[in-house]
């Protein structure tokens, strides 16, 4: 019930997951990157242990295409019910079990990985990274979003999506962008693009709030002088 795009942008060696589904809080299950390391999406009927196992194996540096791999044969893990798709510095790779739901599948592209199941049509994965590749110099996150936004034009899901979310790492050991629609009745990626418009002019004051907060801008809140 789920489409996604897990990226990697070499010119800023950023990487990323963009998701939707019709199930609650995707995000929270199905997204997972790490700084320096690469990204990971697990989705279908979801385990969310193989998305930090995939990253420990790339931090352990494992190629993309070795850790999709050895999740797909590791004990335990149902591999026929799940879909992985996984980025790293080196590469990207994919799978997508038998037992996969729907019109399902996924479609590797330079850098990026799309997937996704119970699609509404075959051109969802292609319009997603179509839209991914049309402007390389913008920031991964609006990229990612607007895969996103291309896959509902194409159709998205057989069914209406209720839950969406962008996840971004740069340079820090925390998220650049960690941002999560877990339900909405109508249009979770519309309010994602919103929330992103909130977020984008000051991700970046917040690193330097971590890093240096004496060079920190004002906060803008009441009582701050």
């Amino acid at each position: 019930m789920t489409f996604s795009i897990v990226a990697h942008c070499p010119r800023t060696g950023q990487f990323g997951v963009a998701l939707s589904s019709s199930s609650p809080a995707v995000a929270a299950r199905c997204a997972h990157a790490r700084a320096g390391v690469g990204a990971v999406a697990t989705q279908n009927v979801t385990d969310p242990r193989l998305g930090p196992l995939g990253l420990d194996l790339m931090a352990r540096g494992y190629g993309a295409d070795e850790t999709v791999n050895a999740l797909a044969a590791a004990a335990g893990i149902h591999a026929p019910w799940r879909q992985v798709t996984a980025v790293n510095h080196a590469g990207n790779a994919a799978f997508s079990g038998a037992r996969a739901l729907g019109r399902n599948g996924h479609v590797i592209a330079p850098h990026a990985v799309a997937a996704g199941n119970m699609l509404a049509d075959d051109r969802v994965l292609s319009a997603m990274l179509a839209a991914w590749a049309a402007d390389p110099a913008a920031q991964l996150a609006e990229r990612l979003l607007c895969a996103l936004e291309a896959a509902l034009e194409a159709g998205g899901e057989e069914g209406p999506v209720h839950s969406a979310g962008l996840l971004v790492v740069a340079d820090q050991p925390w998220p650049l962008v960690d941002l999560r629609v877990d339900w909405a009745d109508h249009a979770p990626i519309a309010a994602l693009r919103d929330l992103w418009a909130l977020w984008q002019p000051q991700m970046h004051a917040y690193v330097t709030r971590a890093l240096d907060p004496a060079d920190s801008p004002s906060y803008g809140v009441p009582g701050d002088r």
